[in-house]
């Protein structure tokens, strides 16, 4: 049983969900954090389906709700959320959120910021830039969320080294594996040290 003043998070997503899979079974076991919310704005999304299995409340969402009304926000606001998380979450966070929740929106980027960020930069399309690209080393970058695409301050960066015969699929094992190792821990040092 979680403690009443445990600190909340709602996690957004808009695929298969690893990431919120990880963060969930992360803080499972831990009363100070407690993973309130799952929000997606793909009813599809496997990211529902880890909540649903978690027993997380869980809502998909629409385009107006999340750009033109404030229900995503006061969703947010019902459930008393203190920390947003995009785990692989692909749209631009609109401003009535940004201001809802100052430096507590906290984003997962596949390589290592400034490279490789901005509009359309998510995914495999990171991924083929740093291979085309001909980079020695790759990585993650865990940053705050403001009105730009991934140009919050950064909180933690983590390193791979790119093989030479290193092809696409390979490289995005690493980097998960990467997402997996940082992520979680890196959420919970940095909201409990708010």
């Amino acid at each position: 049983m979680k403690q009443k003043n445990s600190i909340k998070i709602a996690l957004f997503a808009s695929g298969t969900g690893s990431n919120v899979f990880n963060i969930i079974q992360h803080f499972k076991k831990n009363d100070s954090v407690n993973v309130s919310l799952i929000l997606s704005n793909k009813k599809s999304a496997g990211a529902l389906k880890h909540a649903e299995q978690a027993n997380v409340k869980a809502f998909p969402f629409s385009k107006t709700d999340f750009f033109e009304s404030s229900n995503v926000l006061q969703l947010l606001k019902n459930e008393e959320i203190d920390f947003i998380i995009l785990a692989g979450f692909l749209w631009k966070i609109p401003q009535n959120l940004l201001e809802a929740f100052p430096n507590k929106i906290i984003n997962i980027h596949p390589s290592l910021l400034p490279k490789y960020g901005g509009k359309g930069m998510y995914g495999k399309y990171v991924h083929e830039a740093v291979l085309a690209n001909k980079e020695v080393e790759t990585g993650i970058t865990i940053h705050l969320v403001n009105e730009k695409y991934d140009d919050g301050k950064i909180i933690k960066q983590a390193t791979c080294k790119i093989e030479k015969e290193e092809t696409l699929s390979s490289l995005q094992q690493k980097i998960s594996a990467l997402e997996k190792e940082h992520f979680p821990i890196t959420i919970e040092q940095f909201i409990t040290q708010q």
